[in-house]
């Protein structure tokens, strides 16, 4: 870092033993803080970038006053590990819960089914009760629930908090049956009229697979013919062996909250997405249905198919950076700070894992914003 002239007559006064104090005060003290050992011990010998400044802005995650608890980071450039840094008590081994990083892995696994020919886009998905005649939820598509706009009454984050529906569904009336609990809710909107963020639209889609994998199938043979799909469709081909997801008593996978992964299986789901849903080449879903989930809801410019892109929201929900990111990135996001940030043009895969509140949040993402910018060409 270039320093500041002295101006001669400070150099004059100067008594030759405080020399070497006063110099620095009267250069500003522009060198930075030394950076601790484990901050450049989780940074790989070549990381594609300058590796004390990938270091610095890792680290910066981790002790920034005001963003939270960070638990785990991974960076991968160009497919590779540039910095992976854990906190204590965390490790390569740990699964952490995703939250609603969880959706996205649903919005894939709905296009697998799409890809094969078992669901259409753009019809009503197999929900008897909304097949009944004159039930005006006969009109919402499966497009309409992937992008948050299927006009079901739902109010997320609601207070108090045991008001909040998604918090009902998961956790109190609606925890045996979360699907059943979602999907009789009446309509508030018209179908495709009004962006409305949903996790039971999540968990509808998670039970929408189980009707279309195993029709009539007891809770068991639910979760199991899903699990199965999952296995062999999606955790073999990315060797996303951590994967886990949970499920609820009538076994349904709780696709809008609760999946499990390392951080590293998390940061092999963000190059998968980044590699527009291929992996060495093998085209695991079509990269159509990549290019959907990465194209803005009509509803909302900031929204996608389960997945957030970088742009202003219109609204005060801001997720991500659009002054301090890249135009081309995208993320899944989780509650608390979890993320999963993606820059196809730098080649770029950031994950974050940890405890952050709303309020700081904003805070959170400029930290991370300083990440991807290291990678700037």
């Amino acid at each position: 870092m270039t320093r500041r002239l002295l101006p001669s007559f400070c150099l004059a006064a100067l008594p030759a033993l405080l020399l070497p104090v006063l110099l620095a005060a009267c250069s500003g003290g522009n060198e930075p803080d030394p950076l601790p050992p484990e901050a450049m011990a989780a940074v790989a010998e070549d990381p594609d970038v300058d590796r004390e400044k990938l270091a610095r802005a890792v680290d910066d995650v981790f002790t920034r006053e005001g963003i939270g608890e960070t638990r785990a980071v991974i960076v991968l450039h160009n497919g590779r590990i540039a910095a992976e840094r854990y906190a204590e008590g965390y490790g390569p081994e740990t699964k952490f819960l995703g939250w609603s990083m969880s959706k996205t892995v649903t919005a894939v696994l709905t296009g697998l089914l799409v890809s094969e020919g078992r669901l259409d886009l753009d019809r009503s998905p197999p929900i008897d009760r909304w097949q009944r005649p004159g039930d005006p939820r006969g009109e919402i598509t499966l497009r309409q629930l992937l992008q948050m706009r299927s006009g079901l009454r739902h109010e997320e984050k609601a207070e108090p908090v045991y008001t909040s529906d998604e918090v009902r569904m998961m956790f109190l009336d609606g925890r045996d049956n979360m699907a059943d609990w979602a999907e009789s809710q009446p309509l508030e909107h018209e179908p495709g009229r009004v962006f409305a963020y949903s996790t039971p639209s999540a968990v509808i889609l998670a039970d929408i697979a189980a009707r279309v994998l195993a029709p009539e199938g007891s809770p068991e043979e639910r979760r199991k013919a899903v699990q199965d799909f999952i296995d062999s469709r999606l955790v073999v081909p990315l060797g996303m062996t951590s994967l886990t997801p949970e499920y609820d008593r009538a076994g349904t996978m709780i696709g809008g909250a609760m999946i499990w992964a390392t951080a590293r299986d998390w940061g092999t789901f963000g190059e998968f997405l980044r590699h527009g849903g291929s992996v060495k080449g093998a085209q695991i879903v079509p990269r159509g249905w990549i290019d959907l989930m990465k194209r803005p809801s009509p509803r909302a410019p900031d929204y996608g198919a389960m997945l957030w892109l970088n742009r202003d929201s219109e609204t005060d929900r801001q997720i991500l950076a659009p002054d301090d990111m890249p135009e081309d990135v995208f993320a899944a996001v989780g509650h608390l700070g979890q993320y999963i940030v993606v820059s196809p043009k730098r080649n770029l895969t950031v994950v974050r894992l940890g405890k952050t509140d709303q309020a700081d949040r904003p805070a959170l993402v400029e930290a991370l914003a300083d990440v991807v910018e290291v990678y700037r060409r």
